[in-house]
């Protein structure tokens, strides 16, 4: 049995996408993107500040806790939208809080948190996920210190493997009005490491993220998303086949 990690990043794929939407998608997101940057200083800001609770307390604030997960969220939101997934044409809102949106994402907060770990996660521990997720997004997701010793965080999300992949699923979908469900899986299961690893370097949580590429669109143990139709002929068999005579 698998275990369940308590970050919970999942993804409803419309059977209905545009095939030419996907060429503009940057261009729609960047009022998104821009507010995402002010955001993410903040919350840059707010893990320092969480840390030094963190070491003395042993406690993350939870006012700020619930802040970096509502940003992480909205980050989630938007780059599903856009080219980490291509998995929605639903604009996304422009909000912290939960939203009735296809992509979701979830962090349970903490009562308590190892004050030693809070030491050593991000800039060691975390290490070989660091050189795992590189790959998938050509460049660290989470540092808090640079190799200059200049201490500025990095996200980065698309590009690398996910980015590779993304863009095949574009052209695919171009060309037959089609995501292929086995690429939009294993592109699920790598956003979903990618993330796993950022709230564990963001002390977030103790669990350390497992090595394990969870695929689809729904965490193991939760029953899939029912989507709005079927989505291929096995399927529309199945029903056909369950008709009384």
């Amino acid at each position: 049995m698998i275990n369940e990690y308590p970050v919970r990043l999942e993804g409803r794929l419309d059977p209905e996408l545009s095939r030419w939407l996907w060429l503009v998608k940057w261009a729609l997101a960047l009022p998104h993107f821009i507010i995402l940057g002010f955001l993410w200083l903040g919350f840059i800001v707010l893990t320092v500040v969480a840390w030094f609770a963190i070491v003395f307390t042993g406690r993350y604030p939870k006012r700020i806790f619930e802040f970096n997960v509502g940003v992480m969220r909205w980050t989630w939101r938007v780059t599903y939208y856009s080219y980490s997934a291509l998995g929605t044409d639903k604009y996304p809102p422009f909000t912290l809080a939960e939203a009735d949106y296809p992509a979701t994402l979830d962090i349970p907060y903490p009562e308590q948190l190892s004050r030693g770990l809070a030491l050593v996660k991000t800039w060691l521990l975390a290490i070989p996920h660091y050189v795992i997720i590189g790959l998938f997004t050509s460049g660290v997701v989470w540092s808090s210190t640079d190799l200059d010793g200049s201490g500025d965080a990095v996200l980065q999300t698309g590009g690398g493997l996910i980015g590779i992949l993304v863009v095949i699923a574009a052209v695919i979908l171009t060309f037959t009005g089609r995501y292929p469900q086995g690429l939009f899986d294993l592109i699920m299961g790598l956003n979903r490491w990618v993330y796993r690893v950022l709230a564990y370097a963001a002390l977030m949580r103790d669990e350390y993220p497992p090595f394990r590429l969870d695929t689809g669109g729904s965490e193991p143990g939760t029953p899939p998303s029912p989507s709005s139709g079927p989505t291929d002929g096995r399927e529309l068999a199945s029903k056909s086949d369950q008709r009384p005579a």
